[in-house]
């Protein structure tokens, strides 16, 4: 744990707890648009856990998890420091909007650059004055364009600290998700920083479930890495592991019509739903080309062709 964090030109001291602003841009009015960080440091030596919400404006279940544990007030130390960031994009926040003013998706704007883009500017702030404080992350995500996540954490399974972070999580789920390039997740691992993603629900939606998962689940990862005192009973569900997930995406345009529901088990030919034209002239059975798990679910009734219908995780071992 570093002796002295200093955010923004504010130092931070074991012992403290602050909260700071992470200074962006301006809008066009003049108005000033800072990032709130909240900042808790025990006195006693420890790792610094990030929890970050708001990457994508309009995922709201993150936002409300951070804002809940600041509330709560759960995210005192007893050892190392909590940085909580409970929206990354106040753009995107403002605006109902996944994206920054000039259209471009912040996590794929990394590790940014001080005279780049909107979103590169501000990944640029988070890169220089937030990623070298810290060790461990959890960067919560909510399912886009109207489609519907189950809760899920995802990670790079392959290095111990991820899957031990996120088996310490507890989520029903965890996927083997690749390093995408630009992405946050990508900038900390290359600076040999563990970030897990938890996904649930769908944006500008509040998720109870899934947000009492995710409090539950940050608090266990804090008592894993040995920040507070281990009190919580775990999640009696042992996750799933998911190797590897596929979309599958509407082969024609029309009214999508699902028989399934999220978070379920199914089997490949297995019916899942209907496509038909608005006109009565056409309807088609969709059947699943793999067996697995719902683990994404489009809620929109009007799609069209390519449109990303269902998202299933391949287990890792055949469910029982």
């Amino acid at each position: 744990m570093p002796k002295q964090i200093c955010i923004n030109g504010q130092v931070i001291a074991p012992g403290e707890n602050v909260q700071t602003r992470l200074l962006v841009s301006s809008l066009p009015s003049g108005t000033v648009i800072d990032i709130p960080v909240y900042v808790y440091r025990a006195i006693e030596d420890g790792p610094v856990l990030l929890l970050m919400a708001g990457m994508h404006g309009d995922e709201v279940n993150g936002i409300e998890t951070i804002r809940r544990m600041i509330r709560g007030k759960m995210l005192y130390p007893q050892r190392g420091t909590i940085i909580a960031i409970p929206i990354l994009n106040i753009y995107g926040f403002l605006n109902f909007s996944r994206e920054v003013p000039d259209g471009k998706d912040v996590n794929r704007s990394f590790p940014g650059s001080k005279s780049g883009s909107l979103a590169s500017r501000v990944a640029h702030r988070f890169t220089q004055e937030i990623l070298p404080y810290i060790d461990y992350g959890i960067d919560f995500h909510t399912g886009g364009a109207s489609r519907t996540n189950y809760p899920q954490i995802r990670c790079l399974m392959e290095y111990s600290e991820n899957e031990r972070l996120a088996q310490a999580f507890g989520a029903p789920f965890i996927l083997n998700a690749k390093l995408r390039a630009k992405s946050l997740r990508n900038e900390a691992f290359k600076q040999g920083k563990y970030i897990i993603v938890y996904e649930s629900g769908e944006s500008l939606r509040l998720d109870e479930i899934g947000i009492r998962i995710a409090i539950k689940g940050s608090l266990q990862v804090m008592q894993e890495l040995q920040m507070k005192e281990d009190h919580l009973a775990r999640l009696p569900v042992k996750p799933i592991i998911c190797e590897k997930s596929n979309w599958i995406r509407a082969k024609v345009s029309g009214i999508f019509r699902t028989k399934v529901a999220i978070g379920q088990f199914i089997n490949k030919e297995e019916v899942y739903g209907s496509l038909a034209d608005p006109y009565g002239d056409m309807q088609i059975s969709l059947k699943s080309p793999y067996t697995g798990y719902i683990i994404g679910l489009n809620n929109m009734t009007v799609v069209n062709q390519g449109d990303a219908l269902l998202h299933i995780g391949i287990p890792a071992t055949p469910a029982s």
